[in-house]
């Protein structure tokens, strides 16, 4: 006798547990409002760097733009430094910087993962092996000590730093990638294809790649957020970015002293950015976590 057969001819809907009801409006519609909010904070980030690409209010650079130490006022809208040097015009700069490494070091990372992912996970054998056991060394290490040690090695510059954060982020793309192929290599879809006479490279990268994409784009945001955050903490350190240049995480580092003595306004506004930005990112991947999830749609 088969399952099928065990089964009942006429399936009961099972009872409803006392005092359930139907979910609220809210928690049904949380992930598309997570991602309608992810989408336009991330929006109005992208206009900020587009803007500062072509205007300021100052040169981000210049020193004695206004008196040092100036609150905020209508001549400059988040202050001035103790160079005299514009804040706003400083952040704006800044999130054209932050933003770009956050896109470059995540789409590098995403992309040389899912390659590696792929490979391991579709051929395995001594590509998996050695790939593997390559990544839990490199998982031995903290990721933040893990970038400042490499960014120290290879020197300061921005693509040196997009080169690191790629690095030290690849290993759970390469993970989540592997795991995606695997669970879908003996799929009906995939044995058509080889069926078919296609090439084993085409049914991995072809196929099986293509349609196990979802849960690396929804990582793919929660990874752009942590990519944010330790770029500013590199800023604050001192490490990676060139001085002189207009970066959130030096911009709350050469603030912090004027925090006990008044002058609050040098370190907030570029905290509140880079807070703005890991914020959009970690919301825009929650609502595609949920409409990656059928079980997280109702």
């Amino acid at each position: 006798m088969t399952l099928l057969d065990k089964q009942p001819s006429t399936v009961e809907a099972a009872p409803a547990p006392v005092g359930a009801g139907p979910r609220p409006a809210r928690r049904r519609g949380g992930g598309s409002l997570s991602l309608r909010v992810g989408l336009a904070l991330l929006g109005l980030y992208l206009l900020a760097a587009a803007a500062s690409a072509v205007w300021t209010p100052y040169d981000p650079r210049e020193v004695g733009a206004g008196e040092p130490y100036s609150p905020p006022d209508g001549s400059h809208w988040f202050g001035t430094d103790r160079l005299g040097t514009d804040v706003f015009s400083q952040v704006l700069a800044a999130t054209r910087l932050d933003l770009g490494i956050t896109v470059a070091a995540v789409a590098l990372a995403l992309t040389v993962g899912a390659f590696l992912g792929t490979v391991a996970g579709y051929y395995r054998g001594v590509a998996d092996g050695v790939i593997m056991r390559t990544l839990e060394v490199l998982q031995a290490f903290p990721t933040l000590l893990l970038a400042m040690l490499i960014v120290q090695a290879v020197g300061p510059g921005t693509w040196n730093v997009i080169a690191v954060l790629a690095f030290v982020g690849l290993p759970e793309y390469l993970r989540l990638a592997r795991a995606e192929i695997l669970s879908k290599r003996g799929w009906q879809f995939a044995e058509a294809a080889r069926l078919a006479g296609c090439r084993p490279w085409r049914v991995a990268f072809g196929h099986l790649l293509p349609n196990s994409t979802g849960p690396l784009l929804a990582y793919t945001s929660i990874n752009a957020a942590w990519v944010v955050l330790v770029t500013s903490s590199l800023g604050f350190l001192g490490v990676g970015i060139r001085p002189g240049e207009p970066e959130w995480g030096s911009m709350i580092s050469r603030g912090q002293s004027g925090i006990t003595s008044g002058e609050w306004w040098i370190s907030l506004f570029p905290g509140l950015a880079v807070l703005g930005l890991a914020a959009a990112f970690y919301l825009l991947g929650d609502g595609l976590n949920d409409a990656a999830d059928p079980r997280r749609r109702r």
